[in-house]
């Protein structure tokens, strides 16, 4: 056995032990309350009496553990008004049976709660799991660095409880140049999974060849085509169903960038020490992916300056058409220019912190960043 897998399993066993210790903590609090009512009621007037305050015991229980330790808890609060009614002869009292039988059915329903609280606990848990193991394969983490650019990125799903949705991105390396992709698939959450498997698939099958840029695209509008009609549902209308994207291509050896646009927001060029961001809008976008079949043309590639310290930041509209309480659009350019000088991890930070702030919290949309900086910036720390 390895050196790793006897630490996870020792790491294992000591998350088990600091799991049931806070359990036991906890329950120590409505074990003292059990233990305490009768004996307070010992020294109480015939007229006043405490063991109706057992039920409490049995909620605290409740709310932070199980339902075999509140069946437990449960059992032992009615034993204990069984002991305080024999203690004062009144076991037999209209009141004490009424207790008695309100007690009983109070514990048997916050037993029931809490299982079935747990077992949607675990329900969750799973879906999170999957999830997870969802966007690892489908949209995977891009590298640090792909040839003499480094990257960065952010992602947030409109959903919650989950990571994944209808926003994307992907990044291959060529001979001499590093290809990306960002897109946004029509519709959000996990209904677009599907559609962004299909997009993403085909970018990575084809975008380490040496195809031009304009064939790559090409291929993928072919692909998403396809897809789009052969997974469709019979009741859907295909032309509702498009991604929006924007690709662009990196040469190693040459300070600029080719971009294609598909019906998606421009990127925007920080250059330090610049006090606005430019967007990099192409003067002929094209159709969104899946839509290509409206247009004959062949897609056009714009070239612009990208020279070392240059940084691009690539978004989809999931930010850009963020509201607030008011009804107002985030101002990206705005906030991406201001923080500029910070580096690209901590850039992404602030701007969703500060997207955060505006929207109240609440996404509306799937969001998606990426970073993109040529060698040569100097940035804050």
């Amino acid at each position: 056995m390895s050196a790793v897998t006897v630490a996870s399993s020792v790491a294992d066993k000591l998350r088990g032990c600091f799991r049931v210790s806070a359990r036991a903590r906890w329950l120590a609090g409505p074990l003292l309350v059990i233990v305490a009512i009768p004996v307070a009621d010992g020294f109480l007037p015939p007229d006043v009496h405490l063991a109706h305050l057992l039920v409490v015991a049995v909620a605290i229980t409740a709310m932070g553990t199980g339902p075999w330790a509140t069946a437990l808890v449960g059992t032992l609060a009615v034993l204990a008004l069984v002991c305080a009614g024999l203690e004062r002869r009144t076991l037999t009292s209209e009141s004490v049976l009424v207790e008695l039988v309100a007690l009983g059915v109070l514990s048997a329903l916050l037993t029931l709660f809490t299982g079935l609280r747990d077992r949607r606990a675990r329900e969750l848990e799973r879906v999170r799991s999957v999830s997870d193991a969802t966007q690892r394969v489908v949209l995977r983490p891009l590298p640090q660095r792909a040839g003499p650019v480094s990257l960065a990125s952010v992602y947030r799903s409109a959903e919650a409880d989950t990571c994944i949705g209808g926003d994307l991105y992907a990044v291959a390396r060529t001979h001499g140049s590093t290809r990306l992709m960002v897109g946004d698939v029509r519709g959000k959450g996990l209904a677009s999974i599907s559609d962004t498997a299909i997009v993403l698939g085909a970018f990575r099958a084809a975008a380490h060849r040496e195809l031009p840029l304009p064939d790559l695209v090409a291929y993928v509008e072919d692909a998403v085509h396809w897809g789009l009609g052969e997974f469709s549902e019979p009741t859907e209308d295909i032309p509702e169903r498009f991604v929006t994207a924007v690709v662009l291509d990196i040469p190693d050896d040459r300070s600029v960038v080719h971009v294609i646009s598909c019906g998606h927001p421009p990127p925007l060029l920080l250059r330090l020490g610049a006090p606005t961001a430019t967007p990099l809008a192409v003067p002929d976008p094209a159709p969104p992916l899946g839509l290509g079949a409206i247009c004959d043309s062949p897609y056009s590639m714009a070239a612009f300056p990208f020279a070392p310290g240059d940084r691009l930041l690539l978004y989809t509209d999931g930010v850009t058409e963020a509201r607030d309480g008011r009804g107002v659009f985030y101002p990206l350019a705005e906030r991406a220019a201001s923080w500029a000088d910070h580096r690209p991890e901590q850039l992404l930070h602030r701007i969703t912190t500060d997207l955060q702030a505006h929207t109240g919290g609440r996404l509306d949309d799937d969001m998606a960043m990426v970073v993109v900086e040529r060698e040569g910036w100097s940035a804050a720390v």
